[in-house]
């Protein structure tokens, strides 16, 4: 390998990244032009950014998959993207309001439900998105699937109501906190990565106690995720352990109570 090859090629992209330039082989363009040709395209894109890929992308031989591969049949796969995602991810960092129609679980439909936007969630379980929202009539925190909404319009409110809609927000957010503090095993420091990949999805401060080679996990969590961030330290094993007095470590010692007392040997093992 030349040596002098990855300094030219470190300089081309910083000239790149300088300029907002992007790189793309023609392998990736012929892929792109493929996945461009597919339904979910239409949705994934705002009509003139679709328009300009095409253009860009015109004199490239798409690959057609379709003619040398066979899908069996499957069972109905619900995607990850959403339609509605980019419409609600305008509406919550522009802190618009919004007007929706959406589904009954037991059928029928609930129309003209004003409220603001608060976050979008993701449940790797149920593979469904979630819309979080505060209910200007219900004065609560609602919690919504995305495929149970049947239309969705911008509403705008007054800026002293929308900030006492806020606040109420914030207000109920707050009262709904909860902390944990989990500490690591320092036989399995080794793989604090694996550990705070498995609370990726809270919100959390590391600290490091250099006298014991410790490591400390700072968790805030809402109160329905309680039994979820159980499971992750149930998950984990010997790795942690839950040190803070009050309900996750009184939950964590029922559990294994009622583990013990289920899977205990009347006899002692050979």
């Amino acid at each position: 390998m030349n040596p002098f090859e990855k300094i030219f090629n470190y300089q081309i992209l910083s000239r790149l990244d300088e300029t907002g330039a992007f790189a793309l082989t023609s392998q990736e363009r012929v892929w792109l032009k493929s996945m461009l040709q597919l339904e979910a395209a239409e949705h994934a894109f705002t009509p003139e950014t679709l328009d300009k890929l095409h253009t860009l992308l015109q004199d490239e031989e798409p690959f057609h998959l379709q003619h040398i591969i066979i899908e069996k049949g499957r069972n109905k796969e619900r995607h990850v993207y959403h339609p509605l995602l980019r419409q609600l991810r305008r509406f919550i960092t522009g802190g618009q309001g919004f007007r929706l129609t959406m589904k009954l679980k037991h059928g029928g439909h609930k129309v003209d439900q004003t409220g603001i936007p608060y976050k979008l969630e993701y449940s790797m379980v149920k593979r469904e998105w979630y819309l979080l929202w505060y209910g200007t009539r219900q004065h609560s925190l609602m919690s919504t699937k995305l495929r149970n909404i049947v239309e969705i319009h911008a509403w705008n409110l007054s800026a002293e109501r929308a900030a006492a809609a806020k606040a109420r927000l914030f207000e109920l957010l707050e009262m709904r906190k909860r902390g944990a503090l989990i500490e690591v095993n320092p036989l399995y420091n080794v793989e604090l990565s694996r550990v705070l990949s498995a609370f990726s999805c809270f919100d959390k401060k590391v600290s490091y106690m250099e006298e014991t080679d410790t490591y400390r996990i700072h968790i805030q969590h809402l109160a329905d995720e309680t039994e979820f961030l159980l499971s992750k330290i149930r998950f984990l094993g010997l790795r942690v352990k839950v040190i803070d007095e009050g309900y996750m470590k009184k939950r964590m010692l029922e559990a294994s109570t009622k583990a013990l007392m289920r899977y205990a040997a009347s006899e002692p093992l050979p």
